[in-house]
């Protein structure tokens, strides 16, 4: 009887732990998830096909471009291709994490590749820099992010006939909020937070310059480069 409550127990803290960490990314999947399933639809979408998206794809920003293509009577093929290019950050997140992954089975290493999202890459980012972290709580992570999604879709696809507009919500800004968390969370040194205040400035810089559709992307090589030259100039200076 003693041995199995000592198996138990981790096995209960491991999903304690997993659970807590994903907690600020359920706090923005539910109301995001929720305009998604109410946008969707509006757009036409059957309870079916709106609900599996967010299993199969499992991609906020790609399926919202989604939605609203759809929405505009683009072709598959068009839809196709942009959710191709809005995902291609996913090689980018996977180059970052494969060091930390060495080791693992290629079974796990599709489980894990198939939710991962910029949030749970946010937050794996910063676990993964820390001794031994563990790969049941990696995945429980996961776990809970996408059913956060999922729920957060059925609830806006039951809702979607009752809201004409989300807008006066304020769903649109749960996203950008928990960005703003996952990245206040990450901030661990001068160098993090230099670069994250020049990267916000450049970003709305760029934006009321005009280039909207690339100021995020050339905010964020720009910020990468001064952080790569700010740590070079620290290690050199010590």
């Amino acid at each position: 009887m003693e041995s199995t409550e000592t198996q138990v127990f981790p096995v209960r803290q491991q999903v304690i732990e997993g659970i807590s960490q994903a907690m600020p990314i359920v706090m923005g999947y539910l109301p995001v998830g929720f305009a998604y399933g109410v946008l969707a639809e509006k757009a036409g979408l059957s309870f079916f096909n709106t609900l599996i998206m967010s299993v199969i794809v499992f991609a906020g920003s790609a399926q919202l471009i989604s939605v609203g293509l759809f929405a505009a009577g683009v072709s598959p093929l068009s839809i196709i291709a942009t959710t191709f290019v809005v995902n291609l950050r996913h090689l980018l997140m996977s180059a970052a994490l494969s060091p930390h992954l060495a080791g693992w089975r290629k079974s796990e290493l599709a489980a894990f590749a198939y939710e991962i999202t910029d949030e749970t890459f946010a937050v794996h980012s910063l676990r993964f820099n820390r001794p031994g972290p563990s790969k049941a709580v990696t995945f429980i992570i996961n776990l809970v992010s996408q059913a956060a999604w999922v729920i957060g879709t059925a609830l806006g696809i039951l809702a979607g006939q009752l809201i004409a507009d989300v807008r006066p919500f304020g769903l649109d800004y749960a996203l950008p909020a928990m960005f703003i968390a996952l990245l206040v969370m990450q901030i661990q040194s001068h160098t993090h937070l230099w670069v994250a205040i020049f990267s916000g400035i450049v970003s709305l810089v760029l934006f009321a310059l005009g280039l909207d559709q690339w100021n995020v992307i050339l905010a964020t090589v720009l910020g990468a480069t001064l952080g790569v030259f700010l740590q070079s100039w620290t290690k050199t200076s010590s």
